[in-house]
């Protein structure tokens, strides 16, 4: 194994510091997996991990399974490992994080670097096969430390206390995104759950209530509760009912009834309107006149 950090520093880089400070360098190749190794650095503790990688690499290719290929991003920053065709990040070690970095000269496709875990502390071993870059990638992991040194070195230290507070909000925005999506998929469930039970059976058929009627299409009165309009059967609600002042007494066509004993003394001549008070206060005092006849006509000559 070749050890990246012991590069002599005179020795001139492959990369501009801008590429790795602004951007990254993006390498394709075959991730074996990762292993936890007991130490955080050494020639021979990555020499067990990638034995071991190894043969799990040949059972599940007995398997059928195929080694998948992933997208390395080397910055100042880290180390990206992300999914070759769907771009989504599988792993973030952060540059601060790796302890060791070396290639195989035995096996000249095979590079590793270990990084401690944020979650567990653990230090894990990662392990990967390029054809023709392996040394390529040790070197610009590398330069990718020398870079970050030289910016501690000028920030005095704040810069690496900014990139912890960084990872550490970009943890939590992780963890939020993950609990927002399952109170979504609950608040779905509920939906469809509410949906079901609203929805009535199939060849069932919803009755609204109605109010009692008789064989009129009548609602029954009650002293209790106040009338109120009520549809016909035709929908159209009834007219609103005519009430006439008790004083005003008209016959069927629309006419007063003629009542002689309340005519002023203006509507008739003079004689016929002495008889008329003649003949009231006659009733009034009761009188009884046998074989007189009494005519209100007017023209009557027998009056």
């Amino acid at each position: 194994m070749n050890r990246a950090f012991n590069r002599k520093k005179d020795k001139s880089w492959m990369h501009t510091p801008e590429a790795l400070a602004k951007h990254y360098i993006p390498y394709n190749v075959k991730f074996l997996g990762n292993t936890e190794v007991e130490a955080p650095k050494g020639t021979e503790v990555v020499k067990d991990a990638v034995r071991k990688l190894k043969f799990q690499r040949h059972i599940k290719k007995s398997e059928g399974q195929k080694t998948p290929k992933v997208e390395l991003q080397i910055s100042i920053y880290g180390v990206k490992i992300l999914d070759l065709k769907t771009k989504d990040v599988q792993h973030n070690c952060q540059l601060h994080r790796i302890s060791f970095c070396a290639d195989d000269k035995t096996d000249k496709r095979i590079f590793t670097f270990i990084c401690k875990d944020s979650e567990s502390n653990k230090h894990l071993c990662y392990v990967f096969d390029s054809e023709k870059c392996a040394e390529e990638i040790t070197l610009t992991i590398g330069q990718a430390f020398d870079l970050a040194y030289k910016k501690f070195l000028e920030s005095g230290g704040k810069d690496v206390e900014t990139r912890k507070q960084i990872g550490t909000l970009q943890k939590r925005i992780q963890e939020l995104e993950t609990e927002n999506s399952e109170l979504k998929q609950q608040l779905q469930d509920l939906e469809e759950q509410l949906m079901i039970a609203h929805v009535p059976p199939a060849g069932s058929i919803c009755m609204k209530p109605q109010m009692c009627t008789d064989v009129f299409d009548m609602v029954p009165f009650s002293t209790v509760t106040p009338l109120e309009p009520v549809l016909a059967s035709n929908g159209c609600p009834p007219p609103p009912p005519t009430t006439l002042p008790p004083d005003i007494r008209k016959d069927l066509f629309g006419a007063e009834p003629f009542d002689p004993f309340t005519c002023g003394s203006a509507d008739f001549p003079p004689d016929i309107q002495s008889k008329l008070d003649e003949m009231q206060e006659g009733f009034k005092m009761g009188l009884t006149l046998e074989g007189t006849v009494f005519s209100l006509d007017p023209l009557d000559s027998r009056c």
